[in-house]
């Protein structure tokens, strides 16, 4: 295979102009890839969208009502002939099982006749199809597929040296999938940074490098006996390098997911002993469906947190298909029962956090002083 039509995620030039593709599920949470970077990204910069349900309007007020001059197109020729040709186009949805939509290979192919290089974040490798690799290379374009597993000698194995690590490490877990993990977590990033704190945020998932983060790896595609260890490297190197007032941990599905169970490895591997949990009281079943069972408390989601040695130090709801009103008689209700911080981050933003963040810095240091 070609150099030049398959090229690893750990090449820090890929970066550009985007456009992203949400294949008419922009307005819903398949589509949290292109949420994401809609948002933000330090990679890339997003021209457009290629969406036939929400074509003719702007992404950012799909997403969460806010205008961001992101146009929303029918298709890769609408869009290229408005807003002109990207480096790259971005598969922007996230799939069960990571599965590449039927209805976007005619689009991926149409990208790589015209010489547009494609972002890939399936369990799909376009890597893989001869028939997208000989496109690529007959057009100067590149396939980037962000979720290509690591080689064993590329993989490290958990290190005690993690331990040494001597600023707080908080894992920003959640109830349940596509809750609000990564968005929480870089939101926190900010109102830290612009509150005059250093922080980092361990990315763990392909949307988190697609938008910048430094450090980090995809967690849902290493080798299970790797993935403590990739997650300590990422900790212990974010630490050395940047000597961080505070490391966030971007977390992964739920303690108690049956479709992928995943949580514990932050707290033990990883060594983190606070968490800033989420919860969409809307939602009642994992994955929004009866037949995986229903989301258990969180006050035994505590429970279970305590029990690996860590805890909670604040609530972050998610709001879907709540009234604001409803947000905040349950942000009430949960704050008055669990006695933390409840916050509404997408409505108030997470600044008010940053106090107690601040005192967890300042009692690390104390530990230290009196170990």
């Amino acid at each position: 295979m070609s150099k030049l039509s398959a090229v690893s995620i750990t090449n820090s030039e890929i970066r550009g102009s985007a456009f992203l593709l949400s294949n008419g599920m922009l307005h819903k949470k398949d589509a949290k890839t292109s949420h994401g970077l809609i948002r933000s990204s330090g990679r890339f910069i997003v021209k457009a969208v290629i969406d036939t349900v929400s074509a003719g309007k702007d992404a950012g007020e799909v997403l969460d009502g806010i205008h961001r001059n992101i146009p929303v197109y029918a298709d890769l020729d609408e869009a290229v002939g408005k807003a002109g040709k990207p480096d790259y186009c971005i598969i922007g949805v996230a799939t069960v099982g990571g599965v590449l939509p039927h209805e976007l290979f005619d689009v991926i192919k149409q990208a790589l006749t015209n010489g547009i290089s494609v972002v890939n974040g399936l369990h799909y490798h376009l890597s893989d199809q001869a028939e997208m690799v000989e496109l690529a290379e007959k057009n100067n374009a590149k396939l980037v597929d962000v979720r290509k597993p690591k080689t064993f000698k590329e993989l490290k194995f958990w290190s005690e040296e993690v331990f040494d690590v001597k600023c707080p490490v908080i894992a920003v877990m959640g109830m349940d999938c596509a809750i609000g993990k990564r968005t929480t977590a870089i939101l926190l990033k900010q109102a830290c940074e612009k509150a005059g704190l250093k922080a980092e945020m361990i990315y763990t998932g392909q949307t988190g490098w697609m938008q910048g983060a430094r450090y980090g790896f995809i967690l849902d595609s290493t080798l299970n006996d790797f993935v403590s260890g990739e997650l300590s490297h990422a900790i212990i190197s974010a630490y050395k390098n940047e000597n961080p007032d505070l490391i966030f941990l971007e977390g992964q599905s739920s303690l108690r997911n049956p479709s992928g169970p995943c949580g514990a490895e932050y707290l033990v591997s990883g060594n983190a002993k606070n968490v800033i949990l989420i919860h969409e009281p809307a939602r009642k079943y994992f994955d929004s469906d009866p037949k995986w069972g229903e989301i258990p408390t969180i006050e035994s989601e505590i429970k279970l947190i305590n029990c690996y040695g860590s805890k909670v130090i604040a609530l972050m709801l998610n709001t879907s298909d709540l009234t604001i009103e409803e947000a905040k008689s349950f942000k009430e209700s949960y704050a008055k029962k669990l006695g933390i911080p409840v916050i509404l981050p997408l409505e108030e933003g997470v600044e008010t956090l940053v106090e107690t963040l601040k005192n967890l810095k300042s009692e690390d240091k104390k530990n230290q002083i009196l170990v």
